[in-house]
C-alpha cells in the first residue's frame, strides 16, 4: 500500500525538505509582496495548503487564515473523479468584498485551485491563488508560484506512512 508521498523510492520525483520549504516559501512570500497585492486573509487549501500557507502568514505579517477542505488525491496518481468540498465549510459571510490569498501545495491538474478559486469569487472577494509547484498539466494558472515540474512531489509533511 502506497501513502501519499511515497518516498520509499525518490528516483524520478522532486523532493522537497523542510530547509527547501523555508527557501521556497520565503520566494514566494518575495514574489507576492513585489506584486504589491495585499491580502486580509489567507486561506489554505487542507490539507497540502496548509503548512505553506501558515509559513506564508508570517511572511506577509497576515493575522487572519482559514482553510477549505478539499479531497481529490486519494494515493499516489490517484484522485477522485471530481474535487469534493468537505465540512466544516468557510465562514462565507466574512470573506465578501475581502483580499484573499489561497495557498495550496501544488496544482496538478489544477482543478481543485480552480474549484476554489471559482467559490470564493463568487461570494465577491478579490482572490490570488499561490502554489509551491506547478505542473504543465495545470487548467489553471496560480497567479503565483515558486518552481515548476512535471514529476510527482515528495513534500516533508507527507513523506511518511500515517502511524498505525
Amino acid at each position: 500500500m502506497a501513502y501519499h508521498a511515497d518516498s520509499s523510492d525518490t528516483e524520478g520525483k522532486e523532493v522537497l525538505t523542510w530547509d527547501g520549504l523555508g527557501v521556497a516559501t520565503d520566494e514566494l512570500a518575495q514574489q507576492i509582496h513585489d506584486s504589491g497585492f495585499r491580502p486580509s486573509v489567507v486561506i489554505a487549501i487542507a490539507r497540502g495548503g496548509m503548512i505553506p500557507a501558515g509559513v506564508l502568514t508570517y511572511r506577509l505579517g497576515i493575522k487572519l487564515t482559514d482553510a477549505i477542505n478539499v479531497e481529490f488525491y486519494t494515493d499516489v496518481n490517484q484522485t477522485l473523479p471530481d474535487p469534493v468540498l468537505l465540512a466544516p465549510m468557510l465562514d462565507t459571510e466574512s470573506i465578501a468584498g475581502r483580499q484573499l490569498l489561497i495557498v495550496d501545495d501544488v496544482a496538478d491538474s489544477g482543478r481543485t485551485l480552480a474549484l476554489v478559486v471559482k467559490l470564493l469569487r463568487g461570494f465577491g472577494a478579490d482572490v490570488r491563488s499561490a502554489v509551491l509547484y506547478t505542473k504543465p498539466s495545470t487548467i489553471v494558472e496560480p497567479d503565483f508560484c515558486w518552481k515548476r515540474t512535471d514529476q510527482w512531489i515528495v513534500f516533508p509533511w507527507s513523506d511518511k506512512p500515517p502511524l498505525s
